[in-house]
């Protein structure tokens, strides 16, 4: 195994992912605007859509109460929220936007480089960018900056079991160290009579969320590689090499998991974890799913970790700034072409990254971007659990890795590769079906891209 440079830095913390959803977007009438957005008469504000995932309820507030903040306080500008509604996967949902050629004027971005190499994103302008950490962004080939951050940069920390501490106490269990330990906890969990895991596969996106820990092992092996696809794309990795990683999480489906995952949605895990129907569940909302489940039972007193490998290495994957798999808010090419809907977006993102914007997320559950007046940002460790998430970044066996693919259609890749994981954690395919699938699906996309 390729060493993965280790290092636990305390500067800055991501809620991973943010939970990521979409689905086929109804444009006609969204958010009550006209849809192309844009100033009416003279003196009235210039009106913008906010095309935004949904799915992750600590993000649909934080973009709510800082939207709702700028419009009261903006002389200018009307921002109107485009949820897209949780049900498929992103990728798709942005497809169906290009296809209809209603790009909004801000956009909570996926798969960056496809869209940058399309045209379809303009450059962000320094007004933006001076008021963030300089290691938060970054240039594209080039020159222009076309996604700034919508939460701190710290890894996919968010990616992790979230457990009930308490009934951990009334079992002398712990948190496991290693793999094994994750699997004795399992067992122990069934050998109570209880259900140990919840999951969610409503929505395509959250099989990652047991996936990811599960094969950050063999990802992280590649990191010095620039990750595991792009060793694939190049022939010198194959979809076979996560044969191991997909016979585990088969494996824990199987055995483990509370039965109903292919239906429930990712936000239903909080509710069936604190009615005890399971002890453990899986989440991509760090400290935001900590805040969901306060919200709704005050009293549970909630734990997360994040799945060991077999060394008890901790295998973080890094924020890319840039590149394919480099999330972040951006400002559509069909926005530009309107100065006063270039302007509103300039002003909005400018709000983004305030001081008064950052309080409101910290207050929210959600980690704030890494602006440059972070100290005078009002920190929220006041959420049952959150020890567990900050304490993360302390672990001395953390080990940060890559895995930044720049095959320019990777997101076909990861949706097909995702749907036939489904299927086959769903007994529909065979492990050996599913790799020869998705290896055909990888191949293919790899020729295409010439």
């Amino acid at each position: 195994m390729h060493d993965a440079t280790k290092r636990a830095t305390r500067s800055r913390l991501l809620l991973a992912t943010a939970g990521v959803a979409g689905a086929a977007l109804v444009l006609a009438g969204c958010s009550g605007g006209d849809a192309g957005g844009g100033s009416g008469a003279s003196g009235e504000k210039t009106s913008i859509r906010f095309l935004y995932a949904t799915g992750d309820e600590t993000w649909n507030a934080v973009v709510d109460q800082v939207v709702t903040a700028f419009n009261e306080q903006s002389d200018t500008t009307e921002v109107k929220l485009d949820p897209l509604p949780a049900g498929s996967d992103y990728a798709t949902a942005l497809k169906t936007v290009d296809a209809t050629g209603n790009w909004p004027a801000v956009v909570d971005m996926r798969d960056t480089l496809t869209y940058v190499n399309a045209g379809k994103l303009a450059g962000i302008p320094a007004e933006v960018t001076d008021l963030l950490e300089p290691d938060a962004f970054a240039p594209a080939e080039d020159g222009e900056v076309y996604t700034v951050p919508y939460s701190a940069l710290n890894g996919e920390l968010g990616i992790n079991i979230i457990y009930n501490k308490t009934y951990f106490s009334e079992h002398d269990l712990e948190v496991p160290e290693t793999y094994g330990d994750f699997i004795d906890l399992l067992e122990d969990i069934k050998a109570n009579g209880d259900v140990p895991l919840a999951t969610a596969a409503a929505e395509v996106w959250p099989s990652d969320q047991l996936w990811k820990p599960l094969a950050a092992p063999v990802f992280a092996e590649y990191s010095d590689e620039g990750g595991f696809w792009n060793a694939a794309a190049a022939g010198d990795a194959s979809v076979a090499d996560l044969k191991a990683p997909l016979e585990e999480l088969k494996r824990i489906m199987d055995d483990y998991v509370l039965d109903g995952w292919q239906s429930t949605a990712d936000a239903q895990t909080t509710t069936l974890l604190v009615n005890e129907q399971a002890v453990m569940a899986t989440s991509s909302a760090g400290l935001g799913r900590l805040m969901d489940i306060n919200k709704v039972d005050p009293e549970f007193d909630a734990g997360l970790f994040i799945i060991p490998d077999e060394d008890g290495d901790i295998n973080v994957l890094k924020n890319s700034v840039v590149g394919d798999t480099a999330g972040g808010l951006a400002i559509s090419s069909q926005a530009a072409e309107d100065e006063a809907e270039y302007a509103a977006a300039v002003e909005f993102l400018t709000y983004f990254y305030s001081v008064d914007a950052a309080n409101l997320m910290e207050e929210n559950g959600w980690i704030s971007p890494n602006i440059l007046k972070s100290d005078e940002v009002t920190r929220n460790d006041t959420i049952p659990g959150a020890e567990d998430f900050f304490a993360l970044l302390d672990n001395p066996n953390l080990v940060w890795y890559e895995n930044a693919p720049t095959l320019s259609t990777f997101s076909s890749v990861n949706t097909f590769f995702r749907q036939s994981r489904i299927e086959m954690q769903d007994g529909q395919t065979t492990i050996d079906e599913t790799i020869a699938k998705v290896q055909a699906e990888l191949d293919a996309q790899v020729a295409a891209a010439g």
